[in-house]
């Protein structure tokens, strides 16, 4: 495994929140970033919460690129808000993958990124912090949570109970020191990499694991706007 720790006291910190949806599955007109909650577009509220975190965390937003004149015209009906979080808008590829390592190509300096669901509004700022702690310490730094439910592995037509204690629910952000995500993405794309931490394991570096809340959840379904009213109403 490559050694990732860090010497530096004090790095430049960078987000790059990442929204590709298309509103599919949530049954919706537009995609599901741009929905409302409250009245802001959860993509708002979103980077909202990296800005509340900490002011000086230089965002970028990874969108496909025929989203790109919706998103304007939405910064605009939200002014106040928008000049709140500006960001560098960048086009997003035709996966998950490419998206990240286009996002990644938007920072050209060494220091701390944090990547991040554009889905996830309610991400708090002391995990945030804490992520790109930990990251700065170890080189990585991934949310996650215990499983709640029973969990059963699938081995072919068979299934096994697992203790699920021993299994955690990976969320976002997934912070890296930038020089490691980078060479991580250097490799060509798998489709076992379902997410940034997978690309870091595979490239060799160790996954340091924080805790993360229940609330950090990634709004992808229409029952999952009722537990977001729910959470906004918590917060603002």
């Amino acid at each position: 495994m490559h050694s990732t720790k860090s010497a530096s006291t004090s790095q430049p910190k960078y987000a790059i929140i990442v929204a590709g949806g298309s509103g599919s599955r949530m049954k919706s007109d537009i995609p599901k970033q741009f929905i409302e909650v409250r009245g802001v577009p959860i993509l708002l509220h979103t980077l909202k919460r990296f800005k509340e975190a900490d002011s000086s965390i230089e965002l970028v937003l990874v969108l496909p690129e025929t989203q790109f004149d919706y998103w304007q015209a939405l910064l605009s009906k939200h002014e106040v808000l928008a000049k709140e979080v500006p960001h560098t808008l960048v086009k997003g590829g035709n996966s998950r993958f490419q998206s990240g390592k286009n996002g990644l190509a938007a920072i050209g300096n060494e220091g701390l990124v944090a990547i991040h669901d554009g889905v996830r509004p309610f991400v708090s700022t002391t995990t945030i912090l804490e992520s790109f702690e930990v990251a700065q310490q170890q080189g990585t730094a991934v949310v996650s949570v215990p499983s709640k439910d029973s969990v059963r592995l699938i081995d072919g037509v068979a299934n096994r109970a697992i203790d699920r204690s021993t299994v955690r629910l990976i969320q976002t952000p997934q912070t890296f020191q930038v020089s490691v995500i980078k060479k991580a993405f250097e490799t060509e794309e798998l489709s076992t990499f379902t997410d940034d931490a997978s690309v870091a394991e595979a490239a060799g570096f160790n996954i340091h694991l924080i805790e993360g809340s229940y609330e950090n959840i990634k709004i992808t379904t229409p029952e999952d706007l009722l537990w977001a009213e729910i959470l906004a109403s918590k917060i603002y």
